[in-house]
């Protein structure tokens, strides 16, 4: 089994930053691409970004420019710089991952932390 534990939510005012962090544990073999997905009340789930393997990496359109994903394998912790930082970017972010494990490749989901941008 593999866990995702977020950190680093919070409330913050318009034009701040956060930093979000997911730490990874488990029965992990290779962590395949890792990254965020957000949701706010009443809209569905929306990625916000993710990072292979190969460190490539994928951002919604709403967040380029601003927020920045990154990984350290050595840690299988995945984090979001989150930079000049809006209302609408208010929601509850949840950290998403292919994990092969010794047997499978699986996706599992963390529990999600809540990000409140005040205006």
């Amino acid at each position: 089994q593999v866990q995702l534990v977020e950190s680093g939510g919070g409330l913050v005012q318009a034009g701040g930053s956060l930093r979000l962090s997911c730490a990874a544990s488990g029965s992990i073999f290779v962590i395949n691409t890792i990254g965020w997905y957000r949701q706010a009340p009443g809209k569905q789930r929306e990625l916000v970004a993710t990072i292979s393997s190969g460190a490539g990496t994928n951002y919604a359109n709403s967040v380029k420019g601003r927020f920045t994903i990154s990984r350290d394998n050595a840690k299988n912790t995945v984090y979001l710089q989150m930079n000049s930082l809006k209302p609408e970017d208010t929601a509850v972010y949840y950290c998403a991952a292919d994990v092969y494990t010794d047997y499978a490749l699986n996706h599992y989901w963390g529990q999600g932390t809540q990000v409140t941008v005040s205006s």
